[in-house]
Parts: C-alpha cells; sequence; structure tokens
C-alpha cells in the first residue's frame, strides 16, 4: 500500500492520471496540480477555508446563465483573463483585451453606415477604421463584431426584463474592399462589473472598486488570420488607470474627437453623428 503523506500525495496524484507521457494535457495537469498542492501546504489551508473556496465555486456557477458567466467575471476581476490575453497576443497584431461575461456569438449582422444606438440618450459617435494585416495590407471581408454599454453603463441583455432586445447595441460588420468598417453608435459610458454575486462579495472583502472604464468591445475575424478580442478605450475618461478587470492597453486607447471632414470620408451612415473615433485593427496570420 502506498505510503500517503501531505509530501507524497501530490506525485500520487499525478501517477494516478495516464496521460499521454510528454504531452500538453499532461503538463498543464501536472502543473496545476502542483501548484495547487504547493499552495495548499505552503498556507497551511483549513478546513473552512477549503470549505470556503468550493462553495464560492459552487456560488460562480448557480448564478451563471448563457448570459451571465460568472467564472469569466472571476477570471476578470483577478487578472487571469488580462494574462492570457496578453500572452496570447501575436507580434504585430492588435494587442487582446477582455471578452466579458455578456458576449453572444450570434449578434445580427448590420450593413456599414448602420446605427447601433436606437435613439439612446447620449453623445452619438462615428466609429470607424481598417482592419488590416501586418504589412498594412487592408483584410476585405474582414468580419467586425462588436457590442457594448449604452449612454448610461448599461448592456441591454442586463435589462431584458424591462423589455430590452439583448441583441441591441450589438452587430457584425463585413468591411469593405478597402478593409474598411464604420457605423455610429452611442458613446457608452462607465459600469460596474456584475456586484451581485459571488465575485462581487470577493471583491467587496478586498475594499476593491467594480468600475470598468468606458469601452466597446470587439472580435475580429477574417480566414487565415489569427481572430482577435479586444476593446477600444477612450482618452481622459474616468478609471482608465484603474480598470477593474485590467483590460486597458496603452495601444487601444483612441481619440474622440469633433466631427469634421465627414464628406471627405465618403461614408454613406444611417444617422448624422455628434463626434467621431478612429481605429484601426491588425491581424496577425494564422499559427
Amino acid at each position: 500500500m502506498r505510503d500517503i503523506n501531505q509530501f507524497t500525495v501530490t506525485q500520487a496524484v499525478k501517477d494516478s492520471f495516464k496521460t499521454e507521457p510528454g504531452s500538453r494535457f499532461e503538463q498543464l495537469l501536472h502543473g496545476f496540480i502542483d501548484h495547487l498542492h504547493d499552495f495548499t501546504r505552503e498556507h497551511s489551508l483549513t478546513h473552512e477555508e477549503w470549505m470556503g473556496v468550493l462553495n464560492f465555486l459552487y456560488d460562480c456557477g448557480q448564478i451563471s446563465t448563457p448570459e451571465r458567466h460568472e467564472f469569466i467575471l472571476l477570471s476578470d476581476v483577478i487578472g487571469f483573463s488580462a494574462l492570457v490575453d496578453m500572452i496570447n497576443t501575436k507580434g504585430g497584431a492588435t494587442e487582446g483585451s477582455n471578452l466579458g461575461p455578456f458576449y453572444l456569438d450570434n449578434a445580427p449582422e448590420k450593413k456599414l453606415g448602420a446605427d447601433l444606438a436606437d435613439d439612446r440618450d447620449g453623445v452619438s459617435v462615428l466609429v470607424f477604421g481598417k482592419v488590416t494585416d501586418s504589412l498594412h495590407k487592408p483584410l476585405a471581408g474582414a468580419v467586425v463584431d462588436t457590442w457594448q454599454a449604452d449612454g448610461s453603463g448599461t448592456y441591454p441583455i442586463q435589462e431584458q426584463d424591462q423589455g430590452q432586445d439583448k441583441y441591441d447595441l450589438r452587430g457584425k460588420f463585413t468591411c469593405d474592399d478597402q478593409g474598411r468598417y464604420y457605423y455610429t453608435t452611442v458613446l457608452p459610458k462607465p459600469y460596474t462589473v456584475p456586484y451581485d454575486g459571488p465575485v462581487g462579495d470577493l471583491l467587496r472583502a478586498g475594499n476593491r472598486h467594480a468600475w470598468r472604464t468606458a469601452h466597446l468591445h470587439y472580435i475580429i475575424r477574417h480566414p487565415h488570420m489569427s481572430a482577435i478580442t479586444t476593446e477600444i478605450f477612450f482618452e481622459n475618461t474616468d478609471y482608465i488607470d484603474q480598470d477593474a478587470v485590467f483590460g486597458v492597453r496603452k495601444s487601444l486607447i483612441a481619440k474622440v474627437r469633433p466631427l469634421k471632414g465627414l464628406d471627405e470620408l465618403g461614408f454613406e451612415l444611417e444617422k448624422t453623428p455628434d463626434a467621431m473615433c478612429e481605429f484601426d485593427f491588425v491581424l496577425a496570420p494564422e499559427g
């Protein structure tokens, strides 16, 4: 019978998994077991603390729905999401940033120049730019998938019980032959991440605020290129240096400028905006 104690149990657990030697799965699994066991020994975790962790994870699962993923939120507020994004940003490509808990993969397709605001209160802004490869070649047919909060800092998906359509302020745009995307929307405001669940309890316990700086979410795709999930932030806005999910990167900060030169851009727009914001996305090849 194996002599199990607090120091030999780690290797015993790893040996119990019949993984393919040298595989990526074995590397990740064994590494996770090593770090978890080392952390437990280092801090002499008590039964109460151990059960507290398990109950916390259970509560995250209980509050999660297809439209609210509490584990993604947890990953965001502890910087796990940001770290994975930064590690996986490919050279020359636009930096990655948080997916967030409210993404829907079946947003409606919109024509270029469409307005996403639906007469919501706030500053109407033209958002435009190009999608290119790392050599600045335009990527015609690239898909720009975007979603956001409104001018009060609320996602429509959070107010379905008040009659809001969860697909409001979302859209997929296909870039033209110059790799251009353009549309109008309402300028979003800062908001707090969902604060009514276990992640909110964690933030309060750590005396942390839950505010996200204003931003627009994006997933950019093109055949044979590596897709990116990222965000655009706005210069000189609240919480730009204190984003609750560590999503801000210097390269992702854009300027909102007064509207001028609209005729020169040659865009056909559903709505005349109050301001404009330009941002170009860069994709790297697959592999």
